[in-house]
């Protein structure tokens, strides 16, 4: 069996679950029942069927309403790991960073091409990190303080799960030195990402240490599972860019937040239109079970 959650940016109507039924019956799937409204603004509905057909048909919903379609098992999962840059965090920190250098605009156009796909990621990487050479290392803090804010949802949906026992692992392919704080400040239990080289108070224009790209991430759900004794099923993979595929597919469910378009189509679930908090209403978690402090 199967399961569609519905979570509405504002707050879910009559009109748009008889859409959803209407869309399932399209979809050929069987409904056997569904949940109460869950804080007015999610439900779910549970049926037999084909789950590829049903997502196809409830994504053409009208309304700001985000839909996920997974199977009815292994529904709460016991591993969370998310990308940072425009996921846990509302900013790209190498295109913040760039701007205390002035060049940002040349920079975020790398980026951009790198997140969609176009670009092999570690190449742009160190292109990109090049064109910093001689920044003094004090922008990094500056940075920090002025520019990168938590993404609304984020320390509610880590430390939800925290406390619910779940294993939390931030994986970036940005910079140690933003990963570190940020990390701290939502919740997650282990951070993963690249180092800035540095010396006399500036940067290098390098990085040292290997890269933690596409399949370094992979590599680190699986260990993070099997340090966890768990299954793939049981872990959720979330991020936005072409860096963020191949662990959004390994995971039992990949989580495509606020996504590019390839990885919105590589991933289980795209969230479009909610916040972090969405993938509590995933796990069918309620705000009464939320962690908001």
């Amino acid at each position: 069996m199967f399961i569609a959650t519905l979570i509405a940016k504002e707050s879910l109507n009559e009109r748009d679950i008889q859409s959803a039924i209407s869309g399932l019956g399209a979809s050929g799937a069987s409904i056997i029942r569904q949940s109460d409204m869950i804080d007015a603004k999610a439900l779910d509905i549970f049926f037999k069927g084909d789950p590829v057909k049903v997502r196809a048909h409830l994504e053409q919903m009208e309304g700001d309403i985000d839909v996920a379609v997974q199977p009815e098992a292994n529904r709460v999962k016991k591993l969370l790991i998310s990308d940072m840059d425009s996921t846990m965090i509302t900013v790209e920190c190498i295109d913040e960073l760039a701007d205390y250098a002035g060049i940002k605009s040349e920079i975020a156009a790398i980026t951009e091409r790198a997140m969609q796909g176009e670009l092999d990621f570690e190449q742009a990487l160190r292109s990109r990190v090049a064109l910093l050479e001689g920044l003094d290392t004090a922008a990094i803090q500056l940075c920090l303080d002025e520019r990168v804010k938590i993404m609304p949802g984020a320390e509610t949906l880590v430390r939800t799960m925290a406390r619910s026992g779940a294993s939390t692992i931030l994986v970036s392919g940005g910079f140690t030195k933003f990963a570190k704080p940020v990390a701290q400040a939502i919740g997650f239990e282990s951070f993963h990402a690249n180092i800035l080289g540095e010396g006399g108070g500036l940067l290098t224009g390098g990085l040292d240490g290997p890269i933690v790209d596409s399949t370094r991430k992979d590599e680190l759900l699986q260990s993070g599972a099997q340090a966890a004794s768990l299954s793939l099923e049981l872990c959720m993979a979330v991020g936005d860019g072409a860096n963020d595929i191949p662990m959004l597919q390994r995971a039992g469910l990949g989580i495509a937040y606020h996504a590019k378009p390839k990885a919105a189509q590589a991933a289980d679930i795209a969230i479009k239109y909610n916040d972090l908090t969405a993938l509590l209403y995933i796990q069918g978690i309620g705000a009464d079970q939320w962690v908001t402090k």
